[in-house]
C-alpha cells in the first residue's frame, strides 16, 4: 500500500508539473499577452450577454448567433462562431465565466491560440451536428432524441470548454484534470441525458480522439496507454 501511495504521489506531482507549473512558467515568460485569447473570450461572453438584454441587441443576436436543430445547416455553420460565446439565456452567465477563462487560459498557454480556437470551435460544432443526427434518428432509435428538442435554443461555450479541458488532459497526461472536468460532465450527461448532456458527450469524445491523434503524431510509436498516472494503476 505504501508503494502504491508513493507511486500515485509521484504521478500527481508529475501532472501538477505538466499542467500547472509549466503553464505558470510560460505565463511569467510571456506576461499578460499570454492570456489575450482567454480575456477576449470572457469579455465576448459578457458583452453578448449584456447586449442581449436590450431589444435591438437581442434581435441582432437572434439573427447572427442563435442556433437550433430546426435551422438550415448552412445557417447553423454561419452562426456557430457567434453562438460559441453566446450564453444560454436560461443559465446564469457569471458563475460559468471562471471555468471559461481557465479553460481558454490553460489551452492558450499549452496549445497556442490557433489550436485553442480550433479545438473549442471544432468540439462545439461537433456537438451541434451530432444533435442534428440524433434528431433525425428520433426517440425510437438508440441514441435518438425527440424532434421537438430541435426547437430548443442550442448556444453557449460549455461544449467548447469541455472539449478544451479534455484535449489538454489527454495531451498532457493529466487524468486528475480529466476526472475533475470531463469525467464529471460525462457522469452528469449519463445520469441526465438531455440535449446539452448529449452534446457534451460528443465534445469529450471528439476532443479525446483529436488529442490521441496529436500524441501519436508528436511521439511516433508511443502508446496512448500512458494516459494514466505512471505506476499508480499498474
Amino acid at each position: 500500500m505504501s508503494r502504491f501511495v508513493r507511486r500515485c504521489g509521484r504521478a500527481l506531482r508529475g501532472e501538477w508539473q505538466r499542467v500547472i507549473v509549466d503553464s505558470v512558467r510560460e505565463a511569467r515568460r510571456r506576461g499578460l499577452p499570454a492570456f489575450s485569447l482567454a480575456l477576449l473570450a470572457t469579455l465576448t461572453v459578457i458583452a453578448l450577454h449584456e447586449l442581449a438584454r436590450t431589444a435591438p441587441g437581442a434581435e441582432a443576436i437572434r439573427l447572427t448567433g442563435e442556433v437550433r436543430g430546426d435551422l438550415p445547416l448552412g445557417l447553423v455553420l454561419l452562426r456557430t462562431p457567434v453562438s460559441l460565446f453566446l450564453a444560454a439565456p436560461e443559465l446564469p452567465v457569471w458563475p460559468g465565466l471562471p471555468k471559461l477563462f481557465l479553460a481558454f487560459a490553460l489551452a492558450e498557454l499549452t496549445l497556442g491560440r490557433a489550436r485553442t480556437l480550433l479545438i473549442a470551435y471544432g468540439t462545439s460544432l461537433a456537438g451541434t451536428l451530432g444533435a442534428r443526427v440524433m434528431f433525425a434518428l428520433g426517440p425510437d432509435r438508440l441514441g435518438g432524441l425527440p424532434p421537438e428538442l430541435a426547437h430548443v435554443l442550442d448556444t453557449g461555450p460549455s461544449a467548447g470548454v469541455v472539449g478544451l479541458f479534455t484535449y489538454i488532459a489527454v495531451v498532457r497526461t493529466a487524468p486528475v484534470l480529466f476526472a475533475l472536468t470531463s469525467g464529471i460532465i460525462v457522469v452528469q450527461s449519463v445520469l441526465n441525458p438531455n440535449l446539452a448532456g448529449r452534446e457534451h458527450l460528443i465534445a469529450v469524445s471528439v476532443a479525446t480522439v483529436l488529442a490521441v491523434v496529436q500524441r501519436r503524431r508528436s511521439v511516433p510509436g508511443r502508446d496512448i496507454d500512458d494516459f494514466r498516472p505512471e505506476g499508480c494503476l499498474s
